[in-house]
């Protein structure tokens, strides 16, 4: 599905380069939910823009489905069937809910049919299928309409990056609930998250550790969460999600 190989991205910092990603090696096998985590600043969102094609990297290749996509555009990567969910959504003024889920599934879904797709992620689809995507939306309600919009596209790799940013409590549930089910429902398809919340890792099929733009380890799920645990920063769940902080 997903091969990368010798992966780097630096960036000038006051006339020095600055090394976000070193030289990264991963396979990721279709069918399979990925986790990828590690410390604030380690490179994690930086490498999930690289494999969308937000980013171009400064040296490597990115392999998809057997291809090359290193030099590939966005909106070329996004048709061969990659689809990407931002930490802070986008906005779309003057464009219904409704219509961005029919533009995300490529046809013309029925109301019945756009309306599962906002449910399964907590939202009650009689008051949001009109609403217009814009800033009368908190953060929480776009970033599920986004996760809705991802979950209509059908998409064989699906990036998350870090999800669960500014939803409250009950979403953030509601949303391991999601990701669940789509976990036993992915067969040929591929899903990544960028996350350092302990119940998303808790239901990945591996966890990549990413440090200081290295892969410090990979593995199952049982054997590295509890080398993270109680000794890194990289796991944590959010203590302030009663207030709307997570």
């Amino acid at each position: 599905m997903l091969k990368i190989q010798d992966l780097s991205f630096r960036v000038d910092n006051d006339g020095q380069d600055k090394e976000i990603i070193q030289n990264i090696n991963l396979e990721i096998p279709a069918g399979k939910l990925f986790v990828i985590t590690g410390p604030n600043g380690g490179g994690k969102s930086t490498l999930a823009k690289l494999i969308a094609g937000i980013e171009k990297p400064t040296s490597g290749k990115i392999i998809f489905n057997g291809e090359d996509i290193t030099e590939k555009s966005i909106t070329e990567r996004a048709r061969m069937g990659i689809a990407f969910a931002f930490q802070q959504p986008v906005k779309f003024k003057g464009i219904r809910v409704l219509d961005l889920i029919r533009l995300a599934a490529g046809k013309k879904l029925t109301v019945t049919e756009a309306c599962v797709y906002l449910s399964s992620v907590g939202l009650c689809a009689r008051e949001y299928i009109d609403r217009e995507v814009n800033s009368s939306l908190s953060g929480g309600e776009l970033k599920r309409i986004e996760i809705a919009t991802v979950l209509a596209r059908q998409s064989l790799l699906t990036v998350f990056d870090e999800p669960e940013a500014g939803i409250d409590l009950w979403s953030f549930g509601n949303l391991i609930e999601v990701f669940r089910q789509q976990r036993e429902e992915i067969k040929d398809k591929t899903i990544l998250i960028i996350s350092h919340q302990e119940r998303i890792l808790n239901i990945a099929d591996e966890i990549v550790v990413l440090d200081s733009g290295f892969v410090r380890t990979q593995g199952r799920k049982d054997i590295v969460i509890p080398s993270l645990i109680g000794t890194s920063s990289a796991v944590k769940e959010c203590r302030g999600a009663q207030k709307g902080e997570c």
